[in-house]
């Protein structure tokens, strides 16, 4: 009887239960890849470019070649994110679908007015990952970054981040940085954010055409360029370069990079590729004052002699070791003075100061951008030679005997 009346129960529940009341097919969806903002034009604040892909000229490729470009871009304007969102239905016969959207692209000029208004709706959004990818594109448009075609990675914004994880593991200038830790930095006590900064070398007026696609030596190509630095939620400078690898390094993301040393009067004689690295930032409190001491491990191997060396001489490798930590130590105390100018603690002192002695931090968490701009950092770097390669000498140490 039992198991009678739990039959009847059990076809009676499927009555009430509903399908997917929200199913979405993706025959209607249009996959919002990338999005960039602008600067607006006539009463509006903002210029909203959508990246969305093509799906079938994307996997095309297998049969003979695509059919088409891989993607369509549409740009709309607003007040607001969501104002553009909804203005560029007019545009586009599908429902945007935000759940694939990898990279977020910010113009400097926006970037310099703040970004305040414009990471709300971002980070509301369930639909929307706050795991994407932020850039400011620098001295160029969001909406050229975004369309600018490629001829090795058919998605554009696949090759941006490609190319941002590549510069970030190989060359140590930039660093990902998704809206989760944008927001983060923002809103933080004691730490201001960085994002990394990327450009279109060549003509950006040809960079969305097909014959970007088929050219060897192509007219436009996006590339890294630089660390933004961030004050109270506006775009406040740059680091670049050597400036840029010693923010990387203070803030313990420096994978591997190139380092060029001197050698007998020589510039540049030996190449140093680090392999293992680890930074470590403390805080101390001195006469009242705070000391940060930052501590850098690094472990490199040689990857290229131009000048007579004998890497088997324990003094050789001891000279070497020195002055590999010298330049990473230059590189890391200009980045700091350079963020010290700006007044801007992207390193996060702060909040090593805040955990070192609270009530000291807030005595002066509220003008710690004075207090970081005079802060006294200690920087000390240790560097360990590993290996050398298939050879000890150059090849060409031979022909001089």
């Amino acid at each position: 009887m039992m198991k009678k009346e739990f039959i009847v129960l059990f076809l009676f529940s499927t009555l009430l239960l509903s399908g997917c009341w929200n199913q979405k097919e993706m025959t209607d969806m249009a996959f919002v890849m990338a999005i960039g903002i602008d600067e607006g034009t006539d009463d509006n604040r903002y210029d909203v470019t959508f990246q969305i892909v093509i799906p079938g000229n994307v996997s095309s490729g297998q049969d003979g070649g695509a059919k088409g470009l891989p993607i369509l871009v549409f740009k709309a304007p607003g007040n607001t994110i969501t104002e553009a969102a909804r203005e560029v239905t007019k545009s586009v016969s599908r429902q945007l679908y935000y759940a694939h959207t990898n990279l977020l692209v910010i113009n400097d000029v926006v970037a310099k007015e703040g970004v305040y208004n414009l990471l709300d709706g971002f980070d509301r959004d369930p639909e929307f990952r706050t795991t994407t990818q932020v850039l400011i594109s620098r001295k160029t448009k969001a909406e050229d970054i975004l369309t600018t075609l490629s001829n090795i990675d058919k998605l554009p914004v696949e090759r941006i981040t490609k190319l941002l994880k590549g510069t970030e593991s190989m060359l140590g200038e930039n660093i990902e940085v998704s809206i989760d830790d944008f927001i983060s930095g923002i809103v933080s006590s004691g730490k201001e954010p960085v994002v990394s900064g990327f450009k279109i070398k060549g003509h950006s007026e040809k960079g969305s055409s097909a014959s970007n696609l088929e050219s060897t030596k192509p007219s436009a190509s996006v590339v890294a360029d630089g660390l933004a630095i961030f004050k109270d939620g506006k775009l406040s400078g740059w680091l670049d370069q050597d400036k840029a690898r010693g923010a990387v390094w203070v803030m313990n993301k420096a994978k591997s990079t190139v380092i060029n040393i001197d050698w007998k009067e020589k510039k540049d004689a030996i190449t140093i590729i680090p392999i293992r690295t680890k930074t470590g930032v403390t805080a101390t409190i001195k006469n009242g004052k705070p000391v940060i001491r930052v501590d850098i491990k690094e472990e490199g191997n040689l990857s290229e002699a131009n000048t007579a060396l004998d890497v088997m001489d324990p003094k050789t490798i001891e000279n070497m070791e020195k002055k590999t930590a010298a330049k990473i130590k230059n590189q890391v105390e200009n980045a700091i003075k350079a963020a010290q100018k700006q007044k801007s603690d992207i390193f996060g002192f702060g909040e090593k100061v805040h955990r070192a002695d609270p009530k000291l931090w807030k005595r002066i968490e509220h003008q710690w951008d004075e207090e970081f701009a005079e802060l006294q950092v200690e920087v000390k770097v240790d560097s360990y030679y590993r290996r050398s390669g298939v050879r000890t000498n150059p090849f060409w140490s031979d022909l001089d005997k």
